[in-house]
């Protein structure tokens, strides 16, 4: 963390990434919409044919990132030595996820439940990385660790050219430092 040019590169890409996410590229209200700031169901926007033209698309706000919003770090922990990562899920045209059931989870410790989030777990990749990993902080729509329904399903880049994906904010607020971990996230549903 002493070095900027050792975490550089990684705040640079952040910053391009997130540039479609600031307020001032989704003004347009013909184009965006306000979809709450709690998670909530899927948003169905009709058939997936070119009928009704344009469909909108989520606001996503950068403030949901909280500590790994740029908006109070411009380094996103980087300088600190508690670095964040943006996770995103890949573009599916047509997907609906769907969110495992509360009893389900029991294989993994859910900080909080919705049945509107598809929730996601960072942890150590082998059994030397997980006590290395520290402690691990999620920041998303709601305060939830993981992506609200409301942005799903995604209509394609004909249909929705500025779609927004929901985005997850992971902090690492412990890691061991000057050493390999392997970090693997994985998202829970279907």
């Amino acid at each position: 963390p002493n070095d900027p040019k050792s975490y550089e590169a990684y705040v640079l890409n952040i910053v391009r990434f997130l540039e479609k996410y600031k307020d001032s590229a989704q003004k347009d209200d013909m184009i965006f919409e306000e979809c709450g700031s709690v998670p909530s169901e899927l948003k169905e926007r009709g058939e997936f044919n070119n009928e009704r033209g344009e469909r909108k698309v989520c606001r996503f706000k950068l403030e949901w990132l909280g500590n790994c919003s740029g908006i109070n770090d411009e380094t996103y922990g980087y300088k600190e030595g508690k670095p964040c990562v943006i996770i995103k899920l890949n573009r599916v045209l047509g997907f609906k996820p769907k969110p495992p059931k509360n009893e389900s989870l029991e294989t993994y410790p859910v900080m909080k439940y919705s049945p509107y989030v598809l929730p996601v777990q960072c942890t150590g990749k082998r059994d030397e990385d997980k006590e290395k990993i520290g402690n691990v902080e999620y920041f998303g729509l709601g305060g939830y660790p993981g992506f609200p329904l409301q942005y799903y399903p995604y209509y394609g880049k004909l249909l929705q050219p500025k779609y927004l994906q929901p985005l997850l904010a992971v902090q690492f607020t412990n890691l061991t430092m000057d050493t390999e971990i392997r970090i693997e996230c994985k998202a829970y549903g279907e």
